[in-house]
């Protein structure tokens, strides 16, 4: 993952090209439009723009598409700490709400790379996080994650 984003970031439209191909991987990630700004081990920084498709009838962004932006940018970070021949899949998932998003949303997700020892166990668990900010950098949402990290086997 890190290596097609070192590949395409700084292509015109490369971040775009990026979130397009993780929407492809993942789609109902990818369902949100969101765009990825910024991809390290174990941090990412993610965009959302509101617009009508991810609003609620209240004309803010709706609940479970802030979810979303926090459970993709919260994953991009987790992935980017897994080594080679690790997957893993979310098997709990919190979100506190803190005020109705509105304008341009920007989900910063962290993640800790986790102890992984194939001979040891089958699997570890791990938490992500990612703050969902405003344009003001008011907190609109908190979200953490529960993965379940282990060794493709073959």
């Amino acid at each position: 993952m890190l290596r097609s984003w070192e590949r395409t970031r700084s292509l015109p439209g490369g971040k775009r090209l990026f979130s397009l191909l993780v929407g492809l991987r993942a789609p109902y990630s990818g369902s949100i439009g969101a765009l990825v700004q910024e991809l390290e081990p174990g941090r990412s920084v993610v965009t959302l723009s509101d617009r009508r498709s991810v609003r609620n009838h209240l004309r803010s962004v709706h609940a479970i598409a802030l979810t979303n932006l926090g459970e993709l940018s919260s994953g991009l970070a987790m992935l980017t700490t897994l080594p080679a021949g690790a997957r893993g899949i979310v098997v709990g998932l919190e979100v506190g709400f803190e005020k109705k998003a509105r304008g341009l949303l920007t989900a910063t997700g962290t993640a800790v790379a986790p102890a992984i020892d194939s001979l040891a166990e089958d699997y570890v668990e791990a938490l992500a996080t990612a703050v969902i900010r405003d344009t003001e950098r008011d907190v609109v949402a908190e979200v953490r994650v529960r993965w379940r990290i282990g060794i493709a086997s073959d």
